[in-house]
């Protein structure tokens, strides 16, 4: 059994799901993305306004803590990538059930925390919003201003699971030894 679930939270645009690619493929280990699972999910389905595509981000958040479950219980690793929200910032405590799924099956995890210069990441986000494999899944149906931008990251601040958090700061990707954080997550998960 290898019980483990690696985790992989912060700011959006600030690289997540590339980081949450590399690490699934170099590892071997499954991995969902929240906003591809989202994607899938809403493939048949016509979202209209911000309210909600919301509202199918709550359910991508109940899909993916259901498929890791089922990988946990079997005695498989699992990672799990989303811009994942401490207690008080939306209805679900999404760091309360993932902590929960954590205490259930008692198996150690590691977050990957990242974080960057809000402004260069504001400017990452305006450009991905108007590319088409975004998809409508995930639109913001309009302009994010930097100021809310700013504030939604700033909420992330808080989020933790428990057991280890490694931050990183991806304001400039050139920077960011990403080998270092694969090979950190191989030795995690054994």
């Amino acid at each position: 059994m290898n019980r483990k679930i690696i985790i992989i939270a912060g700011y959006l645009a600030s690289g997540k799901s590339g980081f949450a690619a590399m690490l699934s493929k170099a590892l071997g280990v499954p991995c969902f993305v929240k906003d591809t699972f989202k994607t899938a999910l809403c493939a048949s389905i016509q979202i209209n306004s911000r309210e909600e595509s919301s509202r199918y981000s709550a359910v991508t958040f109940d899909g993916i803590m259901y498929a890791a479950e089922r990988l946990i219980e079997t005695g498989c690793p699992v990672i799990i990538e989303g811009n994942f929200v401490p207690p008080g910032t939306k209805k679900t405590n999404e760091a309360g059930v993932i902590k929960a799924l954590i205490d259930k099956f008692s198996c150690p995890s590691l977050t990957f925390r990242f974080t960057g210069d809000v402004k260069v990441l504001h400017k990452r986000f305006v450009n991905r919003e108007k590319l088409p494999e975004r998809g409508q899944a995930n639109m913001m149906f309009g302009e994010v201003s930097f100021e809310d931008f700013d504030a939604y990251c700033r909420g992330l601040d808080g989020f933790n699971a428990g057991g280890e958090i490694v931050e990183i700061d991806t304001t400039d990707f050139t920077k960011v030894d990403f080998d270092s954080h694969i090979e950190r997550a191989r030795l995690f998960i054994g």
